[in-house]
C-alpha cells in the first residue's frame, strides 16, 4: 500500500478516483468522455452549475456570493486581486506568515501601494503575530491573509481574529474545505485546487457580488472576475475534467459528513503524528509553535541532513511518498490533506517512533 503525503498534486479520496474511472469512457451514456466533451455541452454545463452549488452550500453561503473556475493557479491570483481591486490612491494590506504570504506580498508591490501589516519573517515565519498588531486600516482596499502555510507548517484557527472592516481576502489554496470556518467574513477566497479540492489546472475563487461590481474596468477583458462571474466561468475554455473532479470531491466531502467530519478526521490525524514529535525526547523537533500548528502540513527536522536522508529513503522503502519537506527549506513534511487517511497517518507516526527508536 502507498500512504500519500505529497503536498499538492496530493491524494485524492479513492472513492472520487473510482468514480472517475467508471465514467470515464462513457460519461453518464453521452458516448463521450469528459476528456473530449464541449464545455458548451449541457452536460458540461450541469456539472459546472453543481460544483459551485455544492461548494457554497457546504460553505453556507447564499447568492451574495459567486464561485468561479479560473487557471493560472494561485500565482495569478497573486496579481489579479491587486489588479482588480487596488485601485490608484488607495492601499492593499498584508500580514505575511510565510513563504506563500511573501510572494503574494511581491506581486501586489508590483502593481500599486501596500502595507506590510504583519509578518513573523523575522521569527523564520513559526508562529502568528500578536493581535495587537493586527489592527488594519478600515480605508484599506482589502487586507490579505493566508490560511495555511504549507512550506512552514503554520495555520491560522479556523475562528479568525478580529480584523478590520477592510475586505478580508484570503489565500486558501492548502486548508480550504478542512474544517468549518466562516466564510461569509470573507470577501474572496481562493484556493489551488491540488491539495484539498481535486487535481491540477483548476483554482477557486469565492467572490462576493460586491466586490464583482467594484473592480476595475479598464483591465483586459480576460483579467477581470467580472468576466467569470457574468459568463459562469465559461468565457473561455475552462479546465473541464479538473472542474468535474472538484466536483466529485465536494459530493464525497458531503457523502463524508460535510466540513464538520473533515474537521474530525483531520484534526485526528494531526494528532497521531504530532504526538509521534513530542514523543521523541527531541529526536524530532517540529518548526512550527504549538498555538500555531497546522493541521493540514506537519513540518519537522531531524538531528542531522544525514538522518533526514535516512529516514525519506527508510520511509519510501515502506511505501511513503512525499515527504521531504519543500527545496527551500528542507527537512520532513507531512501533508494530510482531506483525502489522507488516518490509515496512512496512523502508519507514518508508528514508522517515526521505530525510527527514532533505531537512531536515536
Amino acid at each position: 500500500m502507498i500512504h500519500n503525503f505529497n503536498p499538492g498534486p496530493a491524494a485524492l479520496p479513492p472513492e472520487v478516483i473510482a468514480r472517475a474511472q467508471a465514467e470515464l469512457a462513457d460519461y453518464h451514456g453521452t458516448g463521450m468522455s469528459i476528456l473530449e466533451m464541449s464545455h458548451r455541452s449541457k452536460e458540461y454545463e450541469a456539472i459546472n452549475a453543481a460544483a459551485e452549488a455544492n461548494l457554497k452550500a457546504l460553505l453556507g453561503l447564499s447568492d451574495d456570493y459567486r464561485v468561479l473556475f479560473m487557471q493560472g493557479g494561485a500565482s495569478m491570483q497573486f496579481a489579479l486581486i491587486p489588479l482588480n481591486f487596488l485601485p490608484a490612491g488607495s492601499v492593499a494590506e498584508y500580514i505575511i506568515t510565510g513563504s506563500w504570504g511573501e510572494k503574494a506580498y511581491e506581486e501586489a508591490q508590483r502593481i500599486g501601494n501596500t502595507r506590510l501589516l504583519a509578518s513573523t519573517a523575522a521569527e523564520g515565519y513559526r508562529r502568528l503575530p500578536e493581535p495587537e498588531a493586527l489592527t488594519s486600516d478600515p480605508q484599506a482596499a482589502y487586507l490579505h491573509i493566508t490560511t495555511n502555510e504549507t512550506i512552514q507548517g503554520v495555520q491560522w484557527p479556523a475562528e479568525l481574529p478580529d480584523f478590520a472592516p477592510a475586505p478580508l481576502v484570503a489565500d486558501m489554496s492548502s486548508d480550504f474545505l478542512s474544517r468549518p470556518f466562516p466564510a461569509h467574513r470573507f470577501a474572496l477566497i481562493y484556493a489551488g485546487a491540488q491539495k484539498n479540492l481535486g487535481p491540477a489546472g483548476v483554482t477557486v475563487v469565492v467572490i462576493r457580488q460586491d466586490l464583482i461590481e467594484r473592480g476595475r474596468k479598464d483591465l483586459p477583458v480576460i483579467m477581470r472576475y467580472a468576466t467569470f462571474a457574468k459568463n459562469n466561468s465559461l468565457y473561455n475554455t475552462p479546465p473541464v475534467f479538473a472542474v468535474y473532479m472538484v466536483n466529485l470531491v465536494l459530493e464525497w466531502i458531503k457523502e463524508q459528513g460535510g466540513l464538520a467530519a473533515m474537521a474530525e478526521r483531520n484534526a485526528r490525524k494531526a494528532a497521531m503524528v504530532y504526538e509521534a514529535i513530542d514523543t521523541s525526547n527531541g529526536f524530532y523537533v517540529g518548526h512550527a509553535a504549538p498555538e500555531a500548528r497546522s493541521l493540514m502540513n506537519v513540518t519537522f527536522r531531524l538531528p542531522s541532513a544525514e538522518l533526514e536522508k535516512q529516514f525519506l529513503s527508510d520511509a519510501q522503502a515502506a511505501g511513503m511518498v512525499g515527504l521531504a519537506g519543500h527545496r527551500s527549506v528542507g527537512g520532513i513534511r507531512a501533508s494530510l490533506y482531506n483525502a489522507v487517511s488516518p490509515e496512512s497517518a496512523a502508519a507514518l507516526a508508528s514508522f517515526m517512533r521505530e525510527f527514532a527508536e533505531r537512531y536515536g
